[in-house]
């Protein structure tokens, strides 16, 4: 069994009356040639390392090479401390909390999970740990999901690409939230297909991302990103369930990102040549930093 595009995967999960996560892991053990028990001891073991930043990140002031940031989740967890109870638990909270802990962490060099990419590692665990705590799912469940999030980040990274050093942010931030939310939608109760619209609204609303550093970090603009990028993705997700449909396939949003990374000037990929990079505040931070 094997599948090459976002269209394959769904079709056999359809075809098996099963979910993308039960494809992916069946392919995964076969390519591997492991039973499927070690591969989800694999993905617990991601699982757990995710968990541990998020923690980190929430509970402690980061120290990070630049220092431009490091404490913006420790902010929000005392902000949101001192609201109402429904505020503290409003999951959209929960989400962009998890997102700046988990991309602070990888800021200040950290352990995390690089999925896709260390900069936009904080998507994919703040969805999943969120709706995991808020609906009290099991880790077996939420290693479900990451199979989902991977076999849908398993389709890009073959037909196109995940570094910001060719397709800019879009290839980061912009596959995390999408695979993020398809995830979110298998994990909250929906269909193989509805995964798929929402990987595809969520990728195709943030096509044209730049990936612009400051300074050449993964701190500006990269850590508050995350969160914003998380957000969208539980987005995507709630519209998918609720029967919205993506009028662009998934795999065609994947070619436009593909295309769309290659008309983007070299200075607004990862070079720090432009975009944010190169206002007058961040030219500073650079002098200052050198």
């Amino acid at each position: 069994m094997e599948y090459a595009t976002i269209k394959e995967l769904v079709s056999l999960a359809a075809a098996a009356e099963t979910s993308i996560w039960q494809i992916v892991l069946q392919v995964e053990a076969e390519e591997e040639e492991v039973t499927e028990s070690d591969v989800r001891k694999s993905m617990l073991t991601n699982l757990e390392v995710m968990k541990e930043a998020v923690d980190y990140g929430r509970q402690n002031n980061i120290q990070t090479g630049g220092g431009l940031v490091g404490d913006e989740a420790l902010k929000l967890e005392k902000y949101f401390a001192s609201t109402s109870e429904a505020e503290q638990n409003n999951i959209y909270n929960k989400i962009i909390t998890y997102a700046l802990a988990t991309a602070e962490v990888n800021a200040g060099m950290g352990k995390i999970v690089a999925g896709p990419t260390a900069g936009a590692s904080g998507i994919v665990p703040a969805v999943v740990l969120s709706i995991g705590e808020y609906n009290n799912l099991s880790d077996q469940k939420l290693v479900e999901a990451l199979f989902t999030a991977a076999g849908l980040g398993y389709v890009v990274s073959k037909k196109a690409t995940l570094a910001g050093a060719a397709g800019g942010c879009q290839a980061e931030c912009g596959v995390g939230a999408a695979m993020a939310a398809g995830a979110a939608v298998e994990l909250r109760g929906g269909s193989p297909q509805m995964a798929a619209d929402a990987f595809a609204m969520a990728l195709k609303n943030l096509l044209g991302l730049v990936c612009d550093p400051v300074a050449g970090l993964v701190e500006v603009p990269c850590v508050k990103r995350n969160a914003f990028a998380a957000a969208h993705a539980y987005t995507a997700s709630t519209m998918a369930l609720a029967g919205i449909e993506s009028v662009i396939p998934a795999d065609e949003v994947i070619m436009a990102m593909t295309e769309i990374g290659d008309q983007m000037p070299t200075c607004l990929k990862e070079t720090s040549r432009g975009g944010l990079a190169v206002t007058p505040t961040a030219l500073k931070i650079k002098a200052d930093l050198q």
